[in-house]
């Protein structure tokens, strides 16, 4: 066996193990989205609970095109499988990447997937519970006795999913900070001097990622600043921490 051989060997060996991971998470996936195909109508009707609070009494939500009902229950399981075998699919990732991994790294790493899931459930809870009921008051406070309105579900749905994910991904900065203070990218004094760009960049980003008008705007930019100074904060800490950890290895050498 030539050397080429020898080396080759512990690659492919990593490579079928990746494929076997990934296809277990996709199979997962899939019968995910078959099983919650038969519970999307339930979830809509959860989800659009704030607009239709918000809408008169008996106003139905309609579909345009006839497959629209379809596609919308469709791609709600096809949202709602991710969460349901997230479980299953960061399991597949774990037993592929931990055997690498030093026990500080694999600490760390679930320390960080942990606290990503939790702010990301904390960003959609409240961009539904808080966002949702007032930038759907706003809207629906234009109609008249003229002009009704009568929400189509695909435009809603798309609407929903657009704002869960922005304010679920915004949620994330104080990881993303962390990360960047941890990998010595960037310091906390420069990301204390940044903070006039941070503002401009989070209102751009904010009107970006939202419906045009101003509370739902606002609504997201205010928390990426704060998330901001929450991530500048706990890497000052973290930091802190690691310099003393490596001063008192130093005395007892």
């Amino acid at each position: 066996m030539t050397e080429q051989a020898v080396d080759a060997t512990p690659l492919m060996t990593h490579l079928k193990e990746l494929k076997k991971r990934l296809m277990i998470a996709i199979l997962a996936y899939v019968f995910g989205v078959l099983v919650l195909m038969n519970f999307s109508d339930i979830v809509f009707e959860f989800i659009s609970a704030p607009i239709r609070a918000a809408l008169p009494p008996g106003t139905p939500l309609v579909f345009l095109n006839a497959p629209d009902v379809f596609f919308t229950y469709l791609k709600i399981a096809l949202v709602l499988s991710l969460f349901v075998t997230a479980p299953i699919t960061f399991y597949q990732l774990w037993a592929f990447v931990a055997p690498g991994l030093y026990k500080n790294e694999r600490r760390a790493f679930l320390g960080y997937f942990v606290s990503s899931l939790f702010l990301m459930i904390a960003g959609a809870t409240f961009s539904f519970y808080v966002v949702f009921p007032l930038i759907f008051k706003f809207f629906l406070g234009f109609s008249t006795d003229l002009i009704q309105a009568m929400p189509a579900i695909k435009e809603y749905l798309t609407l929903v999913l657009k704002l869960l994910f922005a304010f679920g991904m915004s949620f994330q900065i104080p990881i993303i900070i962390m990360l960047l203070v941890r990998m010595d990218l960037v310091g906390t004094q420069a990301l204390k001097d940044k903070r006039r760009y941070v503002i401009v960049w989070a209102f751009i980003f904010a009107a970006i990622l939202t419906p045009p008008d101003i509370i739902s705007q606002t609504l997201l930019a205010l928390p990426m600043l704060l998330l901001y100074e929450v991530g500048i904060v706990l890497s000052h800490m973290a930091a802190k921490k690691a310099k003393e950890v490596e001063d008192n290895k130093e005395r007892e050498l």
